[in-house]
């Protein structure tokens, strides 16, 4: 029965910081695709503004 337990606890702290790199990983997605759209929105003011 420990065995079962500590092995269902590895297996949790395992998951969980495999998700927490996973979610890190989409935050950086995100924020790329943000500043690749606000570089393109830039560029097209600076067309508009001149």
């Amino acid at each position: 029965m420990k065995h079962l337990l500590s092995f269902s606890l590895l297996a949790t702290v395992a998951l969980s910081l495999s998700a927490c790199h996973t979610i890190k990983g989409v935050g950086q997605d995100v924020s790329a695709a943000g500043h690749d759209v606000s570089k393109a929105a830039n560029k097209v003011e600076q067309k508009i503004n001149n």
